[in-house]
């Protein structure tokens, strides 16, 4: 499913309105009967009682239109404005004007001690305060309206996006309200996706309101949910050679965990031959724990990292095998840096970046940029700020924007990775993943990730189909380590222990649990 940034939806908005001759007040009407849908669904109306808190906009309109159709409905309800309802125009002023002529309270606040009794002994609240629109930090009475609704205890149902949520960013702005449930109009937004706002919406639910689907599914909305295509059957009478040949250049003396789960993960997720290139000295160390990987021992530097010397023999070896992996904890060495610097520049088959390789390439990016194979890569944001030149905050306020531009700049495609890791491809197409957990920021799991990729690609996707099906499998391996283990204390090993399951999984079906969680919003 495609998901919005605020000004594609007030631009789908206009088009519904000029283009279909869809009225504002049928969007408004249509808006306000999804939320009264989602309370009849999930909580029940008649004979409860419930509080609709109001802002002036047309989120406040819409509350107008479900607290209308509560007492439609048998429910006792009570409307409560933020602001002077004098501002109301539009379809907001027609729906408050139809609400004050029904049997229903309606009170301006001007301080929530006017309105605790009636907040702690209400069934529920319904939040209609602020919309996507929302961009300075909440204050005074609004503030305070807010930090009421989340004391109370009471289910709360938040009218497209829950109050005091950066619709674009998905930043708490000062405070915002803590949702049980979030009905969106037309598409999801950004903010409801992403970290913190995400962990604010609750159950998510998502109402077209009337737009045709030539409008929320068209190639100019860059953004969705990742629901990656389906792996293609095993072939019965495949060899290992079949199900990926990749090459991991990986390691230092300090580093044996890097270039183990980078290799290892790719067999363990269904590739098929796994070669290592680490530096000598340890790859006996490895070859104990993975002796499934084939090793191909690398001359060092005095520092036990890969000595630039292998460049030929590795480039070598890169044109017989489908992909290079090419960074995991490799080292800062700048020998070692170097050598990532010419093979980058060379290798001709898909190229895989992550860790220390990143941070090499970071000092000259034109390499990247001139490579005529596909590239893919992994920063976290620490990277991601070295790639771009850009702090960690504005980052993290700006993500997909950012990303945007560094995967159109550099001609790759590039995960960003955290809490819903973010892909992005050359075109600007951002797919939003909703698989994984806390429990996964550990060592390693970055590594388990590279190779859980490269298998994908191995197994038969395209390479950018590859990133999307290997971040979600790999999210889904931690799941299932947490659901069995808990969070606290996944190491890498649990995500790379967890791999087979997920792909079987994941080729057998989800269950409801996992796939509703997946789904990221429900279609009313």
């Amino acid at each position: 499913m495609k998901v919005s940034r605020v000004s594609e939806m007030r631009t789908l908005d206009r088009t519904a309105t000029d283009k279909f001759g869809i009225a504002e007040e049928i969007l408004m009407e249509n808006a306000g009967e999804a939320v009264y849908f989602v309370l009849l669904r999930e909580f029940g109306i008649q004979d409860r009682d419930f509080i609709v808190f109001c802002g002036i906009g047309n989120n406040g309109g819409d509350g107008f239109v479900v607290a209308r159709k509560i007492h439609s409905s048998g429910g006792k309800v009570k409307v409560f404005i933020l602001g002077d309802h004098k501002r109301f125009k539009g379809p907001a002023k027609t729906n408050f004007d139809i609400v004050s002529r029904l049997p229903v309270e309606i009170q301006q606040i001007e301080s929530i001690d006017s309105i605790k009794t009636d907040v702690f002994h209400c069934d529920a609240i319904v939040d209609a305060i602020f919309g996507t629109g929302l961009t300075r930090d909440v204050e005074g009475l609004y503030r305070n309206v807010i930090e009421l609704i989340n004391e109370s205890g009471k289910a709360v149902f938040s009218v497209d996006i829950p109050s005091g949520i950066h619709g674009d960013t998905g930043k708490i702005m000062g405070a915002a309200v803590k949702a049980d449930y979030t009905v969106t109009f037309g598409l999801p937004k950004i903010g409801t996706m992403l970290f913190p706002g995400y962990n604010l919406c609750g159950k998510q639910y998502v109402t077209h309101i009337s737009f045709p689907p030539s409008m929320y599914n068209k190639d100019s909305m860059k953004i969705e949910i990742n629901h990656p295509p389906k792996l293609v059957c095993r072939d019965k009478n495949a060899h290992k050679g079949d199900l990926g040949d990749v090459l991991f250049i990986a390691g230092a003396a300090s580093y044996f965990g890097a270039p183990y789960f980078a290799a290892l993960s790719f067999l363990k997720a269904g590739g098929g031959y796994s070669r290592l290139a680490a530096p000598e000295s340890i790859t006996p160390f490895i070859a104990n724990k993975g002796s499934e990987i084939v090793f191909v021992p690398q001359k060092e530097t005095s520092s036990g990292t890969i000595s630039s010397e292998n460049v030929d023999a590795l480039l070598e070896l890169s044109e017989r095998v489908d992909m290079v992996v090419l960074g995991p904890g490799l080292s800062l060495e700048e020998d070692t840096q170097k050598l990532v610097r010419r093979l980058a520049g060379k290798i001709v088959k898909p190229l895989l970046i992550d860790g220390d390789g990143i941070t090499a390439l970071c000092q000259d990016l034109e390499i990247i940029k001139r490579r005529k194979a596909e590239t893919i890569l992994t920063p976290h944001l620490g990277e991601m700020s070295r790639v771009t030149g850009l702090g960690v905050p504005e980052i993290e306020t700006n993500k997909i924007d950012i990303l945007q531009r560094t995967a159109r700049e550099l001609n790759a495609t590039v995960v960003l990775k955290g809490g819903h890791s973010l892909i992005a491809y050359p075109d600007e197409r951002v797919f939003i993943n909703m698989s994984g957990n806390p429990g996964m920021a550990t060592a390693g799991s970055g590594d388990v990730l590279t190779g859980t990729i490269a298998a994908m690609f191995g197994l038969g996707l395209s390479v950018q189909d590859a990133v999307r099906k290997g971040v979600f499998i790999h999210g889904f391996a931690g799941d299932l380590a947490a659901e069995d283990e808990g969070e606290d204390g996944i190491t890498a090993q649990d995500i790379m222990d967890y791999l087979p399951l997920a792909v079987k999984m994941d080729r057998e079906g989800l269950d409801e649990s996992f796939a509703h969680r997946y789904k990221g919003v429900h279609v009313i």
